[in-house]
């Protein structure tokens, strides 16, 4: 994945959908690079319908509030694009040499600046994931699939190095995401940044604790 924003991203991909009819497809397009130039928080559905050259109703009547017409672009992306993510992902952070706590820690490191750079669409999709069923059940699977699958993997791999208890592998990672994520949710939905704030320090204790939880004693 380069270092553009999801929503750069995404600019390009909203041309290739076929499945809109044209009022939604420039909504769509609209929508993004506006999102993209302003942030999301900043740009109104008046603002996306006189760029689009349709009536705000038009937006209303297709996705409903702001949040679907987000949500109805970036899932698809989402969907295409996971695969190949999850993919650059795991070679940036894992080589053969690095022990289970140096890829959890550069893992850590590297999906922090992604959702720093991503953090308001970061805030959209874990309040919908909240109260929207529809949502999580398209959404989960798909990810376990992609992104929770290969974690299990490298958590067996490790497991046969020595690393890691013999805990089953599935509750390992339940163990390691309910931290992750909720380290997440915490740093960027739920807590308002103090004036002098040290990621490092925070990413460091959060490694020590699952690592306190995990490590196999010798």
């Amino acid at each position: 994945m380069s270092k553009k924003s999801l929503l750069d991203e995404m600019i390009a991909q909203t041309t290739l959908s076929k499945k809109k009819t044209d009022k939604q497809q420039k909504i769509a397009e609209t929508a993004v690079k506006m999102f993209a130039e302003k942030g999301y928080a900043n740009t109104s559905t008046s603002e996306i319908a006189k760029e689009a050259g349709v009536a705000e109703g038009t937006i209303f009547r297709h996705y409903g509030t702001k949040d679907n017409l987000l949500l109805a672009v970036i899932l698809p992306f989402i969907k295409e694009s996971l695969p190949s993510m999850a993919e650059n992902v795991f070679k940036e952070v894992y080589s053969e040499d690095k022990s289970f706590e140096e890829f959890l820690r550069a893992f850590i490191k590297n999906r922090r600046s992604f959702i720093s750079q991503n953090q308001e669409l970061f805030k959209v999709i874990v309040k919908e994931l909240l109260y929207s069923d529809e949502l999580k059940e398209e959404l989960l699977p798909f990810f376990s699939e992609i992104v929770l699958n290969r974690f299990l993997m490298m958590i067996n791999h490790y497991k046969s190095r020595g690393e890691i208890v013999e805990l089953p592998s599935e509750k390992i990672l339940k163990l390691m995401f309910t931290v992750i994520v909720g380290y997440f949710v915490s740093d960027f939905v739920l807590t308002p940044k103090p004036s002098a704030y040290h990621p490092e320090e925070d990413i460091e204790n959060v490694v020590r604790f699952i690592m306190n939880g995990i490590r196999k004693e010798s």
